[in-house]
């Protein structure tokens, strides 16, 4: 039998999703879509569906610190993505593991609230991630309400986005992207800055086309093409195009419309 020639990894670090179209679940699928092995340490469990989050249970930080050992021990990551961390005590776990691996690419998704509404960061966790963890991002992507958050401002035009992502690079000596899925206007407009170069990354909205785990899909999908060997300008560009391409494929489940990675 031949042998196929190996694959990278992306380690996943986030809450499961039971609906199945963000968090780890999502991750999962635009890895695999990506030609990446796809590892997980689970954060949280959750009770969700697109319309609304119903329970959330923490992982302890021993169990977390296990799943951690355990993928390191069995597989050589090239890319970590975190999403939903939930607590100060989960936070302080991934950041210990973090500096313990350096050479890591970190994407952080630094999620606080659901699309339905529900929080998904605890407030005292606010100051533990900006302090301990966003230092250690090699891109960081926020979306505008978390960009309010993480800038202490409101953000309602396309140069208000260019200005907090300018800031919040300064800030954390990354590179970052301000998704503007939340601003109104015609197209969906990501602003990307990582201290010298500035990518404005628009995109029609698709009118009728009501989406959920799109973030955690572009986050993940800029992890696993980092985890290619991807520059971090050409990582973001090519999962812009990916998250485009799995809205406009969105099909049908249920009540619901979920995205398709093509």
């Amino acid at each position: 039998m031949r042998k196929s020639s190996p694959v990278p990894t992306a380690l996943t670090v986030a809450g499961s999703d039971s609906g199945g179209g963000a968090g780890v679940q999502a991750d999962l699928k635009t890895f695999a879509a990506l030609g990446v092995h796809g590892v997980s340490a689970i954060t949280c469990l959750t009770a969700q569906n697109p319309d609304e989050v119903t329970g959330i249970q923490p992982t302890s930080p021993a169990m977390l610190r296990k799943q951690l050992a355990a993928v390191v021990k069995g597989f050589r990551p090239g890319a970590v993505k975190t999403g939903m961390l939930y607590s100060r005590p989960l936070i302080d776990v991934v950041a210990r593991f973090l500096r313990a691996h350096a050479g890591l690419a970190v994407v952080i998704d630094p999620v606080m609230i659901a699309t339905s509404g529900a929080r998904l960061l605890s407030p005292s966790a606010v100051s533990s991630l900006t302090r301990t963890l966003l230092p250690l991002a090699t891109v960081l992507t926020p979306n505008v309400p978390e960009a309010e958050v993480l800038c202490g401002r409101r953000i309602i035009t396309i140069k208000q986005q260019r200005d907090a992502a300018r800031e919040l690079a300064e800030r954390h000596g990354c590179a970052v992207v301000v998704k503007g899925g939340h601003l109104r206007g015609g197209t969906a407009t990501d602003i990307y800055f990582d201290g010298r170069e500035e990518l404005l990354l628009a995109a029609p909205y698709l009118r009728g086309v009501k989406t959920h785990g799109t973030g955690c899909t572009f986050s993940a999908a800029i992890a696993a093409h980092l985890a290619h060997g991807e520059n971090r300008p050409q990582a973001v560009i090519k999962a812009k195009d990916f998250v485009t391409a799995a809205i406009a494929c969105s099909r049908r489940a249920g009540k619901h419309t979920v995205l398709w990675p093509a």
